[in-house]
């Protein structure tokens, strides 16, 4: 059984989105990976299939770090809105100086230590 078909049986069983934390420890040895960090094979499998098949994915984030089935949001779509239809952010802007900041004569001659 490969790794989204175990993450697709426990969403099913709990019907709740949950995070790769809690499907890794709800799934236990179902998980087919025997990696050292299977929270990390999980995420990596999950954001590849959501962004591999976009709508056609079964799985939708939603919000950072947590899954559910498309299905199951579809139906409980007043409660959780998937990240893909949030608002994109505006990036952040570096703030500005107007003109550099003129040296002292102790920042100058030693950095400021007294003698």
């Amino acid at each position: 059984m490969s790794t989204l078909a175990v993450v697709e049986e426990i969403l099913r069983e709990t019907a709740v989105p949950m995070s790769v934390r809690e499907i890794v420890e709800r799934a236990g040895v179902r998980l087919p990976s025997k990696s050292k960090t299977p929270d990390t094979v999980v995420a990596r499998d999950l954001s590849m299939d959501i962004k591999r098949k976009a709508e056609g994915s079964l799985f939708v984030r939603t919000s950072p770090g947590r899954y559910t089935l498309r299905t199951l949001a579809a139906a409980t779509n007043s409660a959780t809105t998937p990240m893909s239809a949030l608002p994109a952010r505006k990036p952040a802007v570096a703030a500005s100086s107007s003109s550099p900041r003129a040296r002292t004569d102790s920042e100058a001659t030693g950095g400021g230590f007294a003698s």
